[in-house]
């Protein structure tokens, strides 16, 4: 039964969990939520979908079609859906590309990246939230400076609902080890100097031991919005 106070009950978690291992961290999730938490995947590797889904099998996992990603992604999304015991949400914006245009301008992305990202992934994640009470990411607190804080449990304020974070303490190398001991499917961009994947127009190859560094060049700007 889920704690009426979610936010004492995130606070509780992120003290008491810090050690735990992102089995243990998910199995909590799945006791405490049942059916109301769910993971967000951007389809780079399915580590966490891996991790989550021999917990709680057929867990709910959202993805958010932008209308810019690689074909890459969209194939290991279909991949990943096929191979895991997962039930895919896929979501997507209120206005298609072709509708963004007519309304803000052509290539807002190379405008108003904010305003695009918040359009295409913030608002419908939002919508897509409304029926959970928690939800589950893969970030990782030695991705960047702005996400070495990271809490394994932590509480979203502007949603009103718990974030779970089961691989934050993880480094790449115990991403790379969990994907070679259990051969879990991974965005063939990886291999190709793309560690941090996200909408094509807005990612490029990113420098070596920077994982974060090929998102939004030119623009000071280091996250989408939806983890803030």
């Amino acid at each position: 039964m889920v704690s009426p106070d979610l936010h004492t009950l995130a606070d509780t978690a992120a003290r008491e969990l810090e050690n735990a291992s992102a089995e243990e961290i998910l199995t909590w999730a799945a006791a405490t939520f049942g059916d109301r938490f769910c993971v967000l995947s951007s389809m780079t590797d399915a580590v966490v979908i891996s991790l989550a889904s021999a917990v709680k099998p057929g867990v709910p996992v959202i993805f958010l079609d932008t209308g810019y990603h690689f074909p890459e992604t969209l194939g290991t999304r279909d991949a990943i859906a096929a191979t895991y015991d997962i039930r895919l949400v896929t979501i997507r914006p209120d206005l298609s590309v072709a509708e963004q245009d007519a309304e803000y301008g052509k290539d807002l992305f190379a405008r108003d990246p904010d305003l695009c990202c918040q359009l295409r992934k913030v608002v419908p994640l939002d919508r897509a939230l409304e029926g959970y009470d928690a939800w589950v990411s893969g970030i990782r607190r030695d991705e960047s400076p702005a996400r070495a804080s990271t809490p394994v449990v932590a509480w979203d304020a502007r949603r009103n609902k718990v974030r779970i974070h089961p691989i934050a303490r993880w480094t790449q190398e115990m991403v790379d080890d969990y994907i070679e001991r259990h051969h879990i499917l991974v965005n063939p961009l990886v291999a190709d100097g793309y560690p941090s994947i996200g909408c094509r127009p807005c990612t490029v190859r990113a420098r070596a031991g920077d994982p974060r560094s090929g998102r939004w060049v030119g623009f000071a700007k280091t996250e989408c919005g939806i983890h803030s």
